[in-house]
C-alpha cells in the first residue's frame, strides 16, 4: 500500500485497515510456523504497511493537537 493511498483514507478506514493487516500478519506467522507459507518475504511487506498506517495515524493526531492548541 502506497503512502498516497493511505493519506486518502479516513480515520475509520485507517483503523479498519490496520485491524485487517494485523489479522493478516497473525495468519501469516501461524502459517510460517506450520510450514505452509510459501512467500516469507510478504511478512516484511505487511509489517511495513502496518508501520505506515501507524505513522499516518500519529501524524494526524499531532496535527489535531497542533490545531487545537492554535485555536
Amino acid at each position: 500500500m502506497k503512502t498516497t493511498e493511505i493519506r486518502e483514507l479516513t480515520d475509520a478506514e485507517l483503523a479498519e485497515k490496520l485491524k485487517a493487516m494485523r489479522a493478516e500478519l497473525f495468519n501469516m506467522r501461524f502459517r510460517l510456523a506450520t510450514g505452509q507459507l510459501d512467500n516469507t518475504g510478504k511478512i516484511a511487506f505487511i509489517k511495513k504497511d502496518i508501520a505506515r498506517l501507524h505513522t499516518e495515524l500519529r501524524a494526524r493526531a499531532i496535527a489535531a493537537q497542533r490545531d487545537a492548541a492554535a485555536s
